[in-house]
């Protein structure tokens, strides 16, 4: 939880609750601040909108990811160089030299750096000194002779002999990066080289004895020629073995026919590895190996080598096969060197050759090389402090704007900053949107940001992109894949794009509105089109059968047979017919008298209802997906570890991707010269009947409330009342008293 001993301020941004990040006692109190109040946890070093190098530095686990102890750590070294930690989130290219912290050791080292430096620039009265001053000191000390780092090049030796030394290092044991880029060594790689040069000189006096080299000089020849065969060689007498026991496993010692024929139906190679898998001869019982004629022809320069190099020294020249005793005798032969082999010490300096090997241990220049890397790491502290002062002016531009997009994400909501992940402009089908991310490929979680996602291909001369681009306002119905753009990154270079796939969700409650009636037109154009094709079909086929029948009209007219009565009409479905028409006429009625029986404040609430009942549901569906809508899924398949669920509301979204506006005190004729006026003839003749039918309904439901029937219809009869069908009986005058 958040130390009380600091107060921290929150604001409301995007639906998030997002820490304000204003001092430097907020940023010395960070580590204090819970974790679950962080909107990032981690983000990539490559591919943001801020210097790598920076992110980089703060990557000390060189992951190529920055997590939150890592950006804590960079602002507590930060802490120990400048005096107030606030002025990091300026993001200012310079600093004053009464910033840095003097009663610090780190802070120290960065002055005397800064101070050495304006010093060698002629500069020593400057109050301040300047990023690019510093990464200037920094590439003047990576590219000295010595440069604190441990490692030496050629160019650190006045030698030759010590320059020829240190490339022979670099030849056997590899080489070690130094800072100028140039490849060197260190003093491990001293001690390893100096350690096999007396391995294989020891190893190699006792490899010169008479025992191990059997054959003389020949010796390492026929070792490694035997060696080469050795494995196929052992396989042939064996095979030879098996056939001399038992003469029936001859054909199959052979290899059968069938294996020879699918080797034969290919481009046939010496090096095939079906003729490879091969005897190295013809397997007969108690046969010795030929050497000349016979050798299978995938082994043929191997066992040329074995005859030239082991064979002949052992057995003389003439010698043109070999026993399974010769073999046997010859592998005894060359076993002692080759027990001498296994145990060879100092193999990686073996290529220099016995006679350097010799000369090198003879002059004994370890002691130099040892004095040289202790001569350039003398110049560690200074060139630690020259890096530092580098780091602490990379932080004093950068750190403010990555607080600003891990810890919060105010660079994302800012009208006036973009986030760093936020890679460019896209404009493309009359709007150009802001809401662009780089990436390495789509990602499956995107589809739960619920936005409308265009992964596009950027492409510019010499150089490839991808982006996941956001449309947040307007319509999809012209964003499709093949769909052509331009790209505008943050420099201002301009890229071709090309929509490659889209992840589909509402883009605007505007576009669920109308898509019900954009898909019902669509289905009536897809019916009509289909309709227009089966009736093209048929009238072709309508055409064949005619000029077929043409073809073949004497054909058939021999064959024609009389022609058959006319059918009788069904009645039964006439009857069926009949009672359909009556049955939609009944409905048709119904609906118009439902219609025609309305009051008129009615009407605006029935139509009203119509509308909401068929656009009602896509609305509220759009609804509820754009309340989802978020930034998190996105960015994490870019490597990112979102913390918080950054929304992108619709007030926020309509700022991200902006729609096609005329400029301010703009003018705009509306007399196009290729308007199609009978078109709009049509439309205003349409539009007028439409009225003109309105108006008649209106009147005959007027008609009908006043008079109580349609116009068309009789008045209904006068009902009589009961006084006028029987009058009643007239009351008698009361009697006289």
């Amino acid at each position: 939880m958040a130390n009380a001993s600091h107060t921290w301020k929150f604001h409301r941004i995007g639906g998030l609750d997002q820490v304000a990040i204003e001092s430097g006692e907020d940023l010395l109190h960070l580590k204090e601040l819970d974790q679950k109040l962080w909107v990032a946890l981690s983000c990539p070093v490559k591919g943001l909108e801020v210097d790598e190098k920076t992110l980089t530095l703060i990557d000390t686990d060189n992951d190529s990811r920055v997590r939150v102890p890592e950006l804590l750590g960079a602002i507590d070294w930060a802490a120990k160089v400048v005096r107030d930690t606030g002025d990091l989130l300026k993001g200012s290219e310079t600093l004053p030299l009464s910033a840095f912290n003097s009663e610090t050791p780190e802070g120290k080292a960065v002055i005397s750096a800064a101070k050495e430096m304006l010093s060698g620039l002629g500069e020593a009265n400057a109050s301040g000194i300047s990023l690019s001053q510093a990464a200037s000191l920094t590439k003047v000390y990576a590219s000295t002779k010595f440069n604190g780092d441990g490692v030496i090049t050629p160019t650190s030796a006045d030698d030759d002999a010590i320059k020829a030394l240190i490339a022979d290092i670099i030849a056997t044991h590899g080489g070690a990066p130094d800072r100028s880029g140039v490849q060197g060594i260190n003093q491990a790689q001293i001690d390893a080289f100096y350690g096999d040069l007396a391995a294989f000189a020891e190893w190699s006096t006792k490899g010169s004895t008479a025992e191990i080299l059997t054959l003389g000089a020949a010796t390492a020849g026929a070792s490694a020629a035997v060696k080469a065969v050795r494995v196929k060689v052992d396989d042939y007498f064996a095979r030879t073995r098996m056939a001399s026991f038992d003469s029936r496993a001859l054909a199959a010692l052979n290899r059968s026919e069938s294996e020879y024929l699918a080797v034969a139906a290919k481009d046939l190679s010496i090096t095939a590895e079906e003729i490879t898998g091969l005897p190295l001869a013809r397997i007969e019982a108690g046969k010795p190996l030929p050497l000349v004629d016979g050798v299978n022809p995938a082994w043929s320069g191997a066992v040329a080598a074995l005859l030239r190099d082991a064979v002949t020294p052992a057995f003389g020249s003439g010698k043109t096969s070999l026993t399974e005793a010769d073999w046997s005798t010859l592998k005894a032969k060359v076993a002692a060197y080759d027990a001498h082999a296994a145990v060879k010490g100092g193999a990686s300096v073996e290529k220099l050759g016995l006679d350097r090997v010799k000369a090198l241990l003879a002059a004994n220049q370890k002691d130099a090389l040892g004095k040289l890397v202790a001569a350039d790491l003398e110049l560690a502290d200074e060139f630690a402090a020259a890096a530092s002062l580098e780091k602490i002016m990379l932080l004093s531009r950068d750190l403010g704007t990555i607080v600003r997009n891990f810890v919060n994400f105010n660079d994302f909501y800012s009208p006036d900053r973009w986030a760093v992940f936020q890679a460019g402009t896209l404009y493309l089908d009359s709007r150009s949107t802001e809401f662009c991310v780089r990436v390495d490929a789509p990602s499956a979680l995107a589809v739960m940001s619920k936005a409308y996602i265009a992964y596009c291909d950027l492409k510019r001369p010499g150089e490839t992109m991808k982006i996941a681009a956001c449309f947040t306002q307007g319509d999809s119905d012209y964003l499709f894949v093949g769909r052509n753009g331009l790209f505008y990154d943050r420099k201002g270079r301009d890229w071709d794009a090309t929509i490659t796939s889209i992840v589909d969700n509402p883009i605007s409650i505007r576009q669920a509105f109308f898509s019900p009636y954009k898909k019902f037109l669509r289905m009536i154009e897809e019916q009509v089109a289909k309709r227009a094709a089966a009736a093209d079909a048929a009238s072709n086929a309508k055409l064949a059968a005619a000029a077929d029948k043409a073809a073949n009209a004497d054909k058939a007219a021999a064959a024609a047979k009389p022609a058959e009565p006319p059918k009788k009409m069904d009645i039964g479905a006439v009857a069926a017919v009949g009672v359909a028409v009556t049955g939609a006429v009944s409905v048709l009625t119904l609906i118009i008298g439902y219609i025609f029986g309305m009051k008129a404040w009615q009407y605006p609430l029935a139509f009203l209802g119509i509308i909401l009942l068929i656009s009602g549901p896509a609305m509220l569906i759009a609804w509820l997906k754009l309340r989802q809508r978020t930034l998190g899924p996105i960015l994490e398949g870019n490597g990112w570890a979102i913390n918080g669920r950054v929304k992108i509301n619709i007030p926020f979204g309509t700022r991200l991707t902006e729609r096609a506006v005329l400029p301010a005190n703009s003018t705009r004729s509306l007399d196009d010269p290729y308007k199609d006026k009978k078109a709009a003839a049509r439309r205003r003749f349409f539009l007028f009947l439409l009225v003109l039918i309105i108006a008649g309904v209106a009147a005959v439901c007027w008609h009908r409330r006043r008079h109580g029937h349609y116009f068309w219809q009789k008045p209904p009869a006068a009902i009589p009342t009961a006084a006028a069908e029987s009058p009643a009986p007239a009351v008698p005058p009361p009697a006289a008293k």
